[in-house]
């Protein structure tokens, strides 16, 4: 059923499913979806729990802060550029469909939020280094964090999906240059020195 659900949002809107529709994809009978969903804001949720355990595992080097902090954000950069490549109408489709039910928005708000806190943590953590210049660091967070989404919705949220190099290169090209500066695009923060 969720490869259906996932399947189905590659090429059609969230507003256009229905239970009967996915059901018919599966083979199976429409009580078997109810076996393990409410509604489809309930599977909707259980897909976005999905994405999320997938993003947490590529972005945890840089939020977890060991090691070379350009190096390690460029390679979550480019993992959560490759899960959004297999999995973008997830995030399209969670947060179309939040705003037409109240615990999916509520789910789709802590979804975004727990990232923008962990990069706020991450960019304070860097600052209190003097790898980063000191400033208001939440609302960079929001903002990238944010930009981060409209961007993967927009290149991966359904068919055709752009090329993931470019947006993963422009992605990282915001990210190193607003948090380390540009001179480290391209390169490791491994001679940063505190300002």
């Amino acid at each position: 059923i969720l490869n259906a659900a996932l399947d189905f949002t590659w090429s059609r809107p969230f507003r256009d499913m229905t239970v009967n529709a996915l059901m018919v994809s599966t083979g199976l009978s429409r009580s078997a979806f109810y076996q393990y969903f409410r509604d489809l804001h309930d599977l909707m949720e259980t897909l976005l729990d999905m994405l999320e355990g997938e993003v947490l595992a590529v972005t945890g080097t840089w939020f977890e802060g060991a090691g070379d902090p350009v190096v390690l954000l460029n390679e979550s950069l480019a993992g959560l550029v490759d899960v959004c490549d297999r999995l973008g109408p997830i995030l399209r489709a969670t947060e179309d469909a939040a705003a037409t039910d109240e615990r999916l928005e509520k789910a789709w708000t802590r979804f975004v939020k727990q990232f923008d806190d962990a990069v706020t943590t991450r960019i304070e953590a860097d600052q209190a280094q003097g790898l980063i210049p000191n400033f208001d660091a939440r609302p960079l967070a929001i903002a990238l964090n944010h930009m981060n989404v409209y961007t993967l919705i927009e290149a991966f949220g359904k068919r055709p999906r752009r090329k993931p190099e470019p947006v993963r290169d422009a992605l990282a090209r915001i990210w190193i240059s607003t948090l380390y500066g540009s001179e480290w695009l391209g390169k490791g923060a491994s001679n940063l020195v505190r300002t």
